[in-house]
């Protein structure tokens, strides 16, 4: 298994992770106004992520990957709400009066947003997967 540093060792990877950073960010800023720097770390993650579920499962039906990466996504903010707002009390965000919550932290509405959202990412890191490993 890789680990976060090695992942980040390749070209490919640290593409992907900053454009996940900086779209994770703008996503929030577009929606809330506001964004905070775990996220920009979640965005990184989630987009590396994205591009493992498109490597391995490109054989799937489009709305297969859709649904994982929502998923996923949805994993990850409940990994950051519980450290950086339950853990250390940092209150990034509080989903308690959204419905269909879990601890506060993730929500059924927004993994459904993010299954939408997921759809460009998919393209995106479809088509840079393609353009930069043909570099290497």
């Amino acid at each position: 298994m890789m680990t976060g540093v090695m992942l980040m060792k390749s070209r490919k990877n640290r593409i992907l992770f900053l454009l996940g950073a900086l779209g994770y960010g703008a996503v929030e800023l577009l929606w809330r106004g506001r964004t905070h720097w775990s996220m920009l770390l979640a965005g990184g993650l989630c987009l590396l992520l994205f591009s493992r579920i498109e490597e391995r499962f490109s054989r799937q039906p489009l709305l297969y990957r859709v649904v994982l990466c929502a998923l996923t996504v949805t994993g990850v903010e409940l990994l950051f709400g519980l450290v950086f707002n339950l853990l250390l009390g940092m209150k990034v965000w509080d989903y308690s009066g959204v419905p269909l919550n879990f601890l506060g932290q993730i929500c059924l509405p927004y993994t459904t947003l993010w299954g939408f959202l997921a759809l460009p990412a998919l393209v995106l890191v479809s088509y840079l997967g393609r353009k930069l490993d043909a570099r290497t």
